[in-house]
């Protein structure tokens, strides 16, 4: 009897401590991601081209909810361009960050009634950083008109003339619309770098 009790309180405590420890498993597999390390929710955005919004207005609704959306004019011309520094940065020029080489990918959640060039802008040459004049390693990301998409990119797949991106030198991402169309929408709702440092 003494033997049956002592078994079922082994068998019981078992239970409690695996019941325990999937459930810390379970928490750490789908916890929130952190929101300083999402460049939607910690960055500053920037915005040039035919928009119904600028680039204050694009940031007041970034901060009240956690979303980034650019509506194209009447009869647009031009490129519409909105952009992102990996870096936070006040200015649209900033330092390149170095992403370690345990960093694959980059993975976006979008909406957008077009098809968007995404590009990946590294550091120039002469030495002054994310001024303009760094290459841009570019991939497609495909309309998806009517539900929110989340796309994983590997860092390989951004080319430029069979140029491989340097993850060591980068700056910005890029979201270009070249041939937008009246009331053309794309909304970002999370812009996320493997192992990314905050």
């Amino acid at each position: 009897m003494k033997h049956r009790t002592i078994t079922i309180r082994i068998i019981s405590l078992s239970f409690i401590i695996i019941s325990y420890l999937f459930s810390s498993c379970k928490t750490t597999i789908f916890q929130t991601p952190n929101k300083t390390s999402d460049l939607v929710t910690s960055n500053t955005w920037f915005v040039a081209g035919p928009t119904k919004e600028n680039q204050e207005t694009i940031n007041s609704i970034r901060e009240k909810k956690d979303l980034i959306r650019v509506t194209a004019k009447d009869s647009p011309l031009g490129e519409i361009e909105l952009n992102v520094m990996i870096t936070p940065s006040e200015t649209n020029d900033g330092k390149p960050t170095n992403l370690p080489s345990n960093s694959n990918f980059v993975s976006i959640t979008y909406k957008s009634s077009q098809a968007i060039k995404l590009q990946a802008r590294e550091g120039n040459n002469s030495g002054t950083g994310c001024v303009h004049g760094g290459t841009h390693a570019m991939v497609d990301l495909p309309a998806s008109p009517n539900t929110f998409a989340t796309i994983k990119i590997p860092w390989s797949d951004f080319k430029l003339k069979d140029k491989s991106l340097n993850i060591h030198n980068l700056c910005k991402f890029n979201f270009v619309n070249y041939n937008p169309i009246s009331g053309a929408i794309l909304e970002i709702k999370s812009v996320q770098i493997q192992n990314l440092k905050p």
